[in-house]
């Protein structure tokens, strides 16, 4: 298949397959792990990976919406796919037609889903979302939340698998008391004779610096892709995506010209300047200017000017000898280097699943494994 962009995400299968694997060297046999690739797979092509996650460690694929869920569903009709976030009452009956697991809290929603059980002749399984302190999503931590919870799991039609929650990783202490109210909601529902098979509170940075914390389950999203956030403890994981583009075209500027909108880059001595066919629609972040910079030839060259929407310049004045059509690295691993995703986020003020999460459906996916392009994904193509 031809690319039909010079500007392409290279997706590292193997480096993918090595981290799902380490994770599961982390935790051992007895817990599971229930891979996060939400946000097309925070970037990485959610169907393109899915089935090399579940075939090297992973027991579920956890999305965030119902739309992510059902377009893994056409592809996998048996993986087990589940909905980290809310979907509303007049949706829930694709969670059921479908099979896919969904968190709730609520239990006018577990009535809904017991409702379509009835109409499909199958129970719905479900994960009880509860809120320990993070006040986004979930059932309060309280005593009638508990009565609730014990409610829903009366429901015939209903197959109540597993209850979670989430950590705010504001530091240690804060983490242990929201860790301790869903251990003590837990043994509550556990003294009125419920039990789940899986509970589970940690996140990717959770998961490697709270091995205590870690239960019968955790949702990595960050760390599969080689994505470090943890602070205290080590995994041992490699970058899965490098962001490459091509030069294409090359001029020579005299001192005092400008580059880009409103000259807010002039040249402060006669330079040659690249435009290469990416931009802030690519998902690159616009505040990069002046900041980032590509690889060409081994060599930094620094984005100069306002970065556009398809296009951004750079400075190729220090890079040596180069030519029209050569790659250049958008985002490399570091290691010859290149910009990696964790010192992107720092120039861009942002978080690392930020960046790569953007990284835009325009963008082709390359697939690389032993060294070899083993599929390519143009969405748009």
């Amino acid at each position: 298949m031809e690319l039909l962009r010079d500007t392409f995400l290279e997706v590292n299968l193997d480096n993918l397959i090595y981290n799902i694997k380490s994770i599961r060297n982390m935790v051992g046999k007895n817990v599971a792990i229930a891979s996060v690739v939400k946000a097309n797979g925070y970037g990485h092509g959610a169907n393109s990976i899915a089935k090399d996650l579940m075939e090297n460690g992973s027991d579920l694929l956890a999305v965030a919406t119902l739309n992510e869920a059902l377009d893994l569903r056409k592809n996998f009709p048996r993986y087990p796919i589940f909905i980290m976030g809310f979907t509303p009452d007049r949706l829930l009956e694709y969670v059921v037609k479908y099979n896919i697991i969904q968190s709730i809290f609520s239990y006018n929603q577990a009535k809904v889903l017991d409702g379509y059980g009835i109409k499909y002749n199958k129970k719905t399984i479900v994960h009880i979302k509860y809120d320990t302190g993070f006040n986004r999503l979930g059932f309060r931590d309280s005593k009638e939340s508990i009565d609730e919870i014990e409610k829903i799991c009366k429901l015939p039609n209903i197959n109540v698998e597993g209850m979670f929650s989430h950590l705010a990783l504001t530091n240690k202490d804060e983490d242990e008391k929201q860790y301790n109210r869903f251990k003590n909601a837990i043994k509550e529902l556990n003294n009125r004779g419920i039990s789940f098979k899986y509970t589970h509170i940690e996140d990717s940075i959770s998961a490697v610096d709270y091995p205590e914390f870690r239960m019968n389950m955790i949702r990595p999203g960050a760390i599969i892709y080689g994505i470090k956030g943890f602070h205290h403890n080590s995994l041992d994981i490699k970058q899965v995506l490098k962001f490459k583009t091509k030069i294409y075209n090359i001029r020579k500027i005299n001192k005092g010209e400008g580059v880009s909108y409103d000259f807010l880059w002039k040249a402060e001595r006669d330079s040659i300047i690249g435009t290469m066919p990416f931009g802030y629609a690519d998902g690159y972040p616009r505040n990069l200017r002046d900041k980032g910079y590509v690889m060409v030839n081994g060599q930094k060259a620094p984005i100069i000017g306002v970065i556009c929407m398809d296009q951004c310049m750079v400075d190729l004045t220090d890079v040596g000898k180069v030519s029209e059509g050569e790659e250049a690295i958008i985002y490399g691993d570091g290691t010859d280097g290149s910009l990696n995703i964790h010192n992107a986020a720092l120039l861009g003020e942002t978080n690392k699943n930020e960046i790569i999460s953007k990284i835009s459906m325009r963008v082709p996916r390359i697939y690389i494994r032993d060294g070899k392009i083993v599929d390519i994904i143009d969405y748009i193509g």
